[in-house]
């Protein structure tokens, strides 16, 4: 299944904590439902649900290998929270800097 379409939204998927440290361990490497259950504090049925919302935002893809599910980033369904942060932060970084630059230390003797 290549998840090319997806009908969640990303920001309300980064909402929960859970599907936060789902993302982290996916950004280690290609896991199963069991590998990643293994690690967190929540049952099987529970990281399966989260797997789905984030598949439905476009965050996470699977590939079938036998009977099992491996779940993988998807970079392109980063994309959109990408976008956003750098339109917010690249300006107000951008603006920093030049109050940096414009600003000089106080004397402090």
């Amino acid at each position: 299944m290549s998840g090319a379409s997806s009908s969640g939204d990303p920001f309300e998927a980064l909402g929960d904590s859970n599907r936060r440290v789902i993302l982290r361990l996916l950004g280690t490497g290609d896991m199963s439902v069991q590998e990643l259950a293994e690690t967190m504090p929540i049952s099987r049925p529970a990281v399966s649900r989260h797997l789905r919302l984030l598949k439905d935002a476009g965050l996470v893809a699977e590939t079938a290998q036998g009977t099992r599910r491996i779940y993988h980033l998807r970079q392109q369904g980063l994309g959109p929270v990408q976008d956003y942060l750098e339109s917010v932060w690249g300006d107000a970084a951008a603006r920093f800097r030049i109050f940096a630059e414009n600003t000089r230390p106080q004397d402090r003797r």
